[in-house]
């Protein structure tokens, strides 16, 4: 329908601007065939795009709002297959190629920089250590080469976070027929990368890392953090990270902070289920904050008086196949895990809140099942670079047992979400539902009901342009939760750029809308997306109807820029109108700062927690 709209714009305007070339009768003549409809359509659409180019005017609309339908191109399939026809053999040999960040690329590895900067630019960045990334591979000499594991290993590779791409060039060998050698291609990013901010007038601060030191693929930050007000008035928080240890999957991070929000130690050990074929999935998170301002890290609630409190968890679990089909496995996973929170200095709090200050341990078990596959595509959230799409589903059921210092409890959850291409490969859609909460002596309390949809259009093709639109829907309602848990429209941009402490609730519906026109030029070697969105939330009260709670809507425009050689976020220049805004929030707002890369909801199975109420 839209479409259609689009295009008898298009007709009134090439008609009144050209002359009425194109009749009717030549637009609706009846199809006999498929064949024939599809020639005709042919017909339509570059008669319609000659007469249009024939004015700059209605040349330029005709690039901005229609586009002719294309064949999908399923790149999945199309790896497969080139797989496919090696299957079977074996590989005799395996050679890794890292190229460098700028200059050479798959098509031409013998490429050279284009000037001085990123001639300057390759000689202080350290390649990637070819031992590296040997260790992720998931073959070697004398396997049997697995199409599906080929696919598998490219996509967890273009994973690692100082990686631009990967690609696997596989040739039979010239002597033996029924060996194979396999070169491996990487393009790094450039790993050097730095970030800050300012917080009104009073605090700032400013970050330095590297996301592959030395090539082997550990990452290390820096971040100085200011205050005028507060001590200590100039902090820092570092952090290191080691991915992938021994090729086990298995990533630990360690850091310290001491800056004007918080003071303390952290470590954290993760062996994930990123893969089908990882039957133990295990990890452990344990943090001595002296100072904070959250009792967790993600918390929305902060708190003016200090926090001093300890907390660790430790979990496990295992994977069972349930069928051989790969193309299509499902798997049941079974988890448990330990959660433990004391606090040693709590803040002054009113009666009825300080249940949020318990000391407690949380004992969790889980049962997963999940279906996951990915098929590739790209400019979804990326500029450029192969993206890989989660497609499946998972089906959770958590149960906890809350030993608490108020009253001991029981903790129950069950969460569904299902994501796939659509019929035709019109878009991709994402379904996620989700409820839970304690029973305490018969009472359910803290509860909570999550629901939301992400449909994301296909990639339309407008001249030059390529165009994505993305729509979200979102609702939670929280259940007996206390006094001081409430939402907000700001959190994880329900309303772009929207920051309200008045406009706080218990139940929280937004709607977003933002279509996206990634332009084919680049600025300063940068890629380029415009965008425009439209974003309404509603929030209020528990215990009414959301749609006669409060309104709140947010419009804009703005540009995003991002160079894939480089591991810096994407810089987001945005200008943004709030019609019916709180006090606290200006009817304009002008906003030029990172914006992190989105990710994609997995279904991959995770350690039992309980959902955060945000």
């Amino acid at each position: 329908m839209i479409k259609s709209f689009y295009i008898f714009i298009i007709l009134v305007v090439v008609v009144t601007v050209t002359g009425p070339t194109i009749t009717c009768a030549q637009l609706v003549q009846p199809d006999t065939t498929t064949t024939v409809s599809l020639q005709k359509q042919d017909e339509f659409y570059d008669s319609l795009a000659y007469r249009a180019n024939r004015n700059k005017f209605t040349g330029w609309l005709y690039d901005i709002l229609v586009s002719p339908p294309r064949p999908y191109v399923d790149k999945k399939a199309l790896a497969l297959d080139y797989f496919n026809k090696y299957e079977g053999m074996v590989i005799a040999k395996v050679d890794i190629q890292a190229l460098e960040v700028f200059g050479p690329s798959f098509t031409n590895t013998e490429k050279e920089a284009g000037n001085w900067a990123e001639r300057f630019a390759n000689t202080i960045h350290t390649k990637s250590n070819l031992k590296t990334i040997k260790k992720q591979l998931l073959f070697g000499i004398g396997d049997i080469l697995d199409p599906e594991l080929m696919y598998e290993n490219e996509r967890l590779i273009r994973k690692l976070p100082y990686l631009k791409d990967v690609k696997f060039i596989v040739e039979q060998d010239s002597v033996y027929s029924a060996f194979v050698n396999v070169t491996v291609l990487t393009k790094d990013r450039f790993s050097f990368g730095a970030s800050g901010g300012v917080s009104g007038t009073t605090s700032g601060d400013i970050r330095l890392y590297n996301k592959n030191i030395f090539g082997i693929g550990h990452e290390f930050s820096v971040k100085f953090v200011g205050h005028l007000n507060k001590e200590p008035y100039l902090g820092i928080e570092t952090y290191y990270k080691i991915n992938n240890i021994s090729g086990r999957f298995l990533d630990m991070e360690l850091a310290y902070l001491n800056t004007y929000r918080d003071e303390g130690f952290v470590y954290t050990l993760e062996k994930p289920f990123i893969t089908e074929e990882i039957k133990w999935g295990y990890g452990m998170n344990v943090s001595r904050l002296f100072r904070t301002e959250r009792i967790t890290n993600d918390d929305p609630i902060k708190f003016e008086e200090p926090i001093n409190e300890s907390y660790y968890n430790f979990w496990a679990g295992y994977s069972f196949n349930l069928s051989t089909n790969r193309e299509n496995l499902t798997q049941l996973t079974l988890t448990t895990s330990l959660h433990n929170l004391t606090f040693f200095e709590k803040p002054d709090v009113a009666p009825g809140n300080e249940h949020l200050f318990a000391n407690r341990t949380m004992y969790m078990a889980g049962i997963n099942l999940t279906q996951r596959r990915f098929v590739q595509d790209q400019l979804i959230y990326s500029y450029g670079i192969t993206e890989d799409i989660p497609e499946g589903f998972k089906h959770e059921l958590l149960y906890g047992y809350d030993a608490n210092e108020f009253g001991d409890r029981h903790y129950l959850q069950f969460g569904t979400s299902n994501g796939n291409l659509l019929l035709s490969r019109k878009g991709y859609l994402f379904l996620s539902a989700d409820i839970g909460g304690y029973f305490n002596k018969g009472n359910f309390e803290q509860g909570q009901i999550n629901g939301e949809m992400e449909f994301i259009t296909k990639l339309i093709t407008a001249g030059r342009k390529q165009v994505r639109s993305f729509i979200n829907l979102s609702y939670t309602l929280g259940i007996e939760r206390y006094e001081l848990e409430y939402l907000t429209l700001g959190r994880f941009d329900h309303i772009r750029g929207f920051s309200s402490r008045e406009a706080v609730g218990q139940q929280r519906f937004s709607a977003k809308f933002e279509h996206v026109v990634f332009l084919p030029r680049q600025f300063y070697k940068f890629n380029m997306a415009l965008f425009g969105f439209a974003d309404l939330g509603i929030i209020g009260e528990s215990n009414k109807l959301i749609f006669t709670q409060d309104y709140y809507s947010g419009l804009g425009v703005g540009i995003r820029l991002h160079n894939e050689n480089l591991v810096f976020e994407t810089f987001r220049l945005r200008l943004a109108f709030y019609p019916f805004h709180p006090k606290d929030v200006s009817f304009v707002g002008f906003v030029l700062d990172e914006q992190s890369k989105r990710r994609f909801m997995s279904f991959d199975p995770v350690q039992p927690v309980p959902k955060n109420f945000e």
